[in-house]
């Protein structure tokens, strides 16, 4: 499975249905601006460029077009069919280039911002895309197209709560497209609409039972809503498809370990680790069950492992912290606690355990003001869906 849904496919007919849209009113510019060329048999003729276009010549009709902006630089309607067949040539670098220059001549060109739009996300250039797509979708509120590929582009750059503005009236008006569903239920659960995320894997469950990442997606939805025991029935029921998908026991090690439910929340920690030796958070959490039992020095071990993984695991930190501050490391204890605070200052856990060690050193202003900070701080409910990144996720089937 990808880690990381390919949302470009979706366009694949988004861009050909809006270059045969905007090429009926271009021709119109088209004959006029021509109007305004030099009457010589070597002129460059919009006409000729228009015949090899619709001869399937893309290729001479791009030189034909270049030839007449080369005769006329300031004719908006020949950079804009410039750029329509160098996008169907899949020059999209270029085809950029000529919309930008249509725009600039004639920023009323009907057509030219959805393609410029189309052009920037077939390249996977998002954050670039959402400007242009953001004008064609005001100009034209009724346009599912642009809204759907402005949605898509959010998506794409992870802005996941615009996302999920621009793809539900898409999503709706077109309930058969799987994959549309699949980029809002994800946009969804990643923009905290927990709702509106396991209403939409509800819906894809309903047309693929057997959807492991459905199922685990659902899971962290549930989660999200505080319904632990339901969302591990889902990673429960994606264990039985596929037992060997990666982050899967890792997602319910974790629903178990919010569960208190330590015994097995370590078997499903141990198999994530029998699939994946280096993961960095069943390491880290394997430690905090051995220090939750009282086995400080294996939980050592497993927190300066997980941390040899991947050098920002927050919880790895604030253990290691406890620990070294009951054995009197101060020194350490401190080291590791400012880094948990660099991960995330606006956990109070790190924060308080950093005014333990200082009360200990005996230095009373700075653990008054790490003591003053757990006051500020109220504590964050951690959801599954923020342990486990999106680039980790399958694309559900």
């Amino acid at each position: 499975m990808s880690d990381w849904l390919d949302i470009s496919g979706l366009g694949r007919g988004l861009l050909a249905n809006s270059l045969r849209w905007s090429r009926s009113v271009i021709a119109l510019s088209l004959s006029l601006s021509s109007l305004a060329l030099n009457a010589t048999a070597q002129a460059p003729n919009p006409s000729v460029a228009i015949d090899l276009e619709n001869q399937g010549k893309f290729a001479e009709a791009a030189q034909a077009w270049l030839a007449v902006t080369k005769s006329n630089p300031k004719d908006a309607g020949a950079f804009a069919s410039l750029g329509i067949v160098l996008s169907k040539e899949q020059k999209y670098r270029e085809a950029v280039a000529a919309y930008k220059k249509a725009i600039a001549l004639n920023s009323k060109l009907p057509g030219m911002q959805l393609n410029l739009g189309l052009a920037e996300f077939k390249q996977g250039n998002f954050d670039a895309a959402i400007a242009p797509l953001r004008a064609a979708s005001e100009a034209d509120p009724r346009s599912l197209q642009a809204s759907t590929v402005l949605g898509l582009s959010f998506y794409g750059a992870k802005r996941f709560p615009e996302a999920v503005q621009s793809l539900q009236l898409a999503a709706q008006s077109d309930p058969t497209n799987i994959e549309l569903h699949q980029v809002l239920a994800q946009s969804c659960l990643w923009a905290k609409k927990y709702s509106c995320a396991l209403d939409e894997f509800k819906q894809l469950l309903q047309q693929n039972p057997d959807s492991v990442a459905a199922h685990m997606l659902s899971g962290e939805a549930l989660d999200g809503l505080g319904k632990t025991a339901d969302a591990i029935h889902e990673f429960q029921a994606a264990a039985k498809v596929a037992p060997r998908e990666p982050n899967l026991h890792f997602g319910l090690g974790y629903l178990y370990w919010k569960s208190r439910q330590l015994d097995e929340a370590r078997r499903e920690f141990g198999d994530e680790l029998a699939l994946d030796p280096n993961h960095p958070l069943a390491l880290a959490y394997m430690g905090d069950i051995e220090l939750k039992e009282s086995n400080p020095d294996q939980a050592i071990v497993w927190l300066q492992k997980s941390l040899r993984a991947k050098k920002d695991v927050r919880m790895a930190y604030v253990d290691l912290g406890s620990i070294f501050t009951q054995r009197k490391r101060y020194a350490e204890a401190m080291t590791a606690l400012r880094r948990a605070v660099e991960l995330d200052p606006a956990q109070p856990d790190a924060h308080y355990q950093l005014g333990r060690v200082y009360q200990s050193m005996g230095k009373k202003q700075e653990s008054r003001r790490e003591f003053a900070k757990v006051r500020e701080l109220h504590e964050k409910e951690e959801t599954l869906a923020s342990k486990i990144p999106a680039t980790l996720h399958p694309a559900p089937q």
